[in-house]
């Protein structure tokens, strides 16, 4: 009778990046419902006592494995439909949800939307920038296709975040309109790599 042999890398010594990942896991799946929040805790605990992949399998039991980003256009209600800095500020960052049309106003003031981990309730999204004597900074991922129309009118209307798809399916499409009057719509694009790295 031939003797089962564990899997190689089951015997690993897990490091700290896979106790993060798998922890990821956990919080994620509490906050999609999949499990008690009040399981959350013993997970956690059990995540970051674990030695070994195969002691990690054990803390992240019965939990779906994410893809590179997981799944960028959700079936989801939007976070928020506006922002607005009038005389001061505002920032939009971590995972918020956007509709097909978001509108960003910044007049003697300015804002910052970090999209690299919003999620799209739409496969198109339009963006629309004004910056009326005040300034917007717009960071969206490079795993995703983005135009940018808008320009500037004594003011500027940067296009580095212009990028394409890669064709790939389901890739979400971002077009950012809108107009910089006497000031500034700055656009970047971060390299986002397994999004769980960025963590």
């Amino acid at each position: 009778m031939t003797e089962y042999a564990e899997p190689a890398t089951r015997k690993l010594l897990a490091s700290d990046h896979d106790r993060d990942r798998v922890a990821d896991r956990v919080r994620t799946a509490a906050a999609d419902g999949r499990i008690e929040l009040a399981e959350v805790e013993q997970r956690i605990a059990e995540v970051y006592q674990s030695k070994t992949h195969a002691e990690l399998e054990i803390a992240g039991r019965g939990l779906p494995e994410p893809g590179p980003r997981d799944a960028l256009v959700v079936d989801r209600e939007p976070t928020s439909r506006f922002a607005l800095g009038v005389f001061g500020g505002y920032e939009r960052e971590g995972e918020w949800v956007l509709p097909p049309r978001f509108l960003s106003w910044s007049m003697f003031g300015g804002g910052r939307l970090d999209l690299t981990e919003a999620r799209f309730s739409n496969q198109d999204t339009e963006l629309w920038a004004v910056a009326l004597w005040g300034g917007t900074e717009i960071v969206v991922p490079d795993d995703i296709e983005v135009k940018v129309k808008g320009f500037g009118l004594f003011g500027l209307f940067g296009k580095r975040a212009a990028r394409g798809g890669g064709g790939k399916p389901g890739t979400p499409r971002l077009v950012i309109k809108g107009v910089a009057l006497w000031g500034a719509v700055v656009t970047k694009s971060k390299a986002m790599g397994n999004r769980h790295q960025q963590r």
